[in-house]
């Protein structure tokens, strides 16, 4: 094993913001003994099964939502995970909350832990935003269909975070009651939010 060769594939990590699958460093150059090499001297760490992160980069706040985003190609970051995102709550994820379509299949990931929420179609689909992350497209649901998820949830998360969320995003200038109306109806929770909005408008 040459020092090049450590080298190169160090190289082709950090410029992949120090996180890679198997199949996708062997396909940029890394070969499969210097990748084992490397996992074995503890120079990258395996994260997931096929995903390997260098030991030594610095990731982003943000590294638990790009893994997701690497693995689970139609997760959606959504509730508290995107109320995180958008600065709309004083709650910690301590899992990232995705959500998927109905039909989708179980991911299995032994991390990050995962709390996963089954959406209709028309659910699933509406108000996605596609943000970069570590360099990495990660699909976040904007900031009124995830107020709106959370009033459809709200028993599940606490009609608190829900009601928070609402009164933060009230002190925003982009502000738009029409916005989050249109997602509350797909989530048929129109009525249930109506009140809220008028006590704080």
């Amino acid at each position: 094993m040459t020092d090049n060769a450590i080298d190169h594939a160090k190289k082709i990590f950090r410029d992949h913001n120090g996180i890679l699958r198997t199949q996708r460093a062997i396909r940029l150059g890394i070969a499969p003994r210097t990748l084992y090499n490397m996992r074995d001297t503890g120079m990258i760490l395996r994260e997931s099964r096929g995903l390997y992160r260098l030991a030594d980069a610095e990731l982003g706040s943000d590294s638990d939502l790009v893994q997701v985003a690497l693995r689970i190609p139609k997760g959606v970051i959504c509730l508290i995970s995107a109320l995180s995102f958008h600065n709309l709550t004083t709650q910690i994820p301590h899992q990232v909350y995705i959500a998927l379509p109905i039909d989708a299949e179980k991911p299995r990931l032994e991390y990050p832990p995962l709390r996963i929420f089954w959406l209709s179609h028309e659910a699933y689909s509406a108000g996605i935003e596609n943000h970069e992350l570590d360099g990495i497209p990660v699909k976040i649901y904007g900031i009124e269909k995830t107020i709106a998820d959370c009033f459809k949830f709200r028993n599940k998360i606490g009609s608190d975070v829900a009601l928070e969320a609402l009164r933060e995003y009230r002190k925003r200038r982009e502000f738009n009651i029409g916005i989050l109306l249109h997602y509350a109806r797909i989530n048929r929770v129109e009525r249930i939010i109506k009140p809220y909005l008028e006590a704080i408008v």
